[in-house]
């Protein structure tokens, strides 16, 4: 009996000094493993992402400009992407529909920022460009426009992140009035507006080069409320000036009703106005009566290489003509994702300083910008309906 107890007591010794250094050895292996993984390198991160932000009007009565701008950063972005990217990052395309309404823009620059945007292609009008920019500002985040032509936003000073592919008004407004009195002989004239950044600034330009001129007179100066459906008011007020001609700054949505409703009444006199007229959305809703209409726009620049690329690209993917501004907004494009190649970063200081110094090759042409953020080079044309589509006046 006794050495059957001694025989228990030998076995349960024996497992317990087994367990025991089974134990241990866990614990060794655990350290070794802990000592291995502070040892090995971190893996590496995944590749991050360039984000290109679209904000503009995707939708409303003003569509027709802001569409164009984001078919046109598609393209661009899919040609980077499918060469590699940059620096080892892809594009995506955001966007962010603001309609051309300040209100709306605000919000597409907050929802913009706090996604993480690396730079921004837009806005479109200028009302919400403007209302847009001191979000962009304060967070140090490039934006460029290819259709923002209000002077101040680029020679106020106050928003060093703007940049744009397109002239000022001022400029637009200068070979406005110069065609009217040179070409047109004009002595009075009626300025119309739509009371808007862009609308109503251009209408101020041309005020000015009028009157400082000396040549003729504004006889009307008067301002609409865009949206309306009737605007015999201001048609009667026109006629009753004694102007010889209208120039109008604004939309195509008011300036085909007005110059509608001038025509129905037997006003023959030239109608004259800026590149938010000049847009085939225009014609097709003013129809007969927009034939002869006057508007600047951004020159011809079908000659350039560029531009047959682009428009290729376009009719290729998207199977129709692209609409306005996409050559200015191609542009932007090409610029935003050259800077951040040349650059080799998206620190906005490497940025705004690849944009100032590294020339690129663009459907506009061959530009870089200058230190208010204007594109160098880049000018406006006179434009007039013939014949159902707008033609280049040389």
């Amino acid at each position: 009996m006794k050495a059957k107890w001694t025989a228990l007591a030998l076995f349960l010794a024996m497992s317990l000094f087994l367990v025991a250094g089974c134990a241990q050895e866990k614990k060794e292996e655990k350290k070794e493993a802990a000592k291995t993984e502070q040892a090995a390198p971190a893996a590496a991160p995944a590749a991050g992402k360039i984000i290109l932000g679209v904000p503009g009007a995707h939708s409303g009565d003003l569509a027709s400009y802001g569409l164009p701008t984001f078919n046109a950063a598609k393209l661009v972005a899919a040609d980077y992407n499918a060469k590699g990217g940059i620096n080892g990052m892809q594009i995506e395309v955001a966007a962010q529909d603001d309609q051309c309404k300040p209100e709306m823009a605000t919000n597409a620059a907050t929802k913009l920022v706090s996604d993480n945007v690396t730079v921004v292609l837009g806005h479109i009008c200028s009302g919400a460009t403007k209302a847009a920019l001191p979000i962009y500002t304060e967070s140090k985040i490039v934006c460029m426009s290819p259709s923002a032509t209000s002077p101040a936003l680029t020679q106020s000073g106050d928003y060093p992140v703007f940049f744009r592919t397109i002239a000022s008004d001022d400029a637009q407004a200068a070979l406005e009035v110069q065609f009217a009195l040179d070409k047109l002989g004009l002595k009075k004239v009626a300025i119309i507006h739509d009371k808007g950044d862009y609308g109503k600034g251009f209408a101020e330009y041309a005020q000015k080069f009028i009157t400082d001129s000396g040549k003729a007179e504004v006889v009307l100066f008067e301002g609409v409320t865009p949206g309306a459906v009737d605007y015999s008011a201001v048609v009667q007020k026109i006629k009753s000036s004694g102007a010889e001609a209208v120039i109008y700054g604004g939309y195509h949505p008011e300036a085909s009703k007005i110059v509608t409703q001038m025509r129905k009444k037997d006003m023959k006199m030239p109608f004259l106005s800026d590149d938010g007229v000049k847009d085939d959305t225009f014609i097709k809703v003013a129809g007969e009566f927009a034939e002869g209409v006057y508007a600047t726009g951004p020159k011809d620049i079908s000659k350039n290489p560029m531009y047959a690329k682009a428009l290729e690209e376009h009719k290729k993917t998207f199977g129709a003509d692209p609409g306005a501004f996409f050559y200015e907004a191609y542009s932007a494009a090409q610029a935003l994702l050259n800077a951040l190649d040349k650059a080799k970063s998206t620190k906005y200081d490497d940025v705004v300083k690849a944009l100032r110094t590294e020339y690129v090759e663009t459907p506009v042409g061959k530009i870089k910008f200058d230190a208010r953020g204007d594109a160098e080079g880049v000018g406006f044309a006179i434009y007039q309906v013939q014949g159902g589509k707008y033609v280049e006046l040389k």
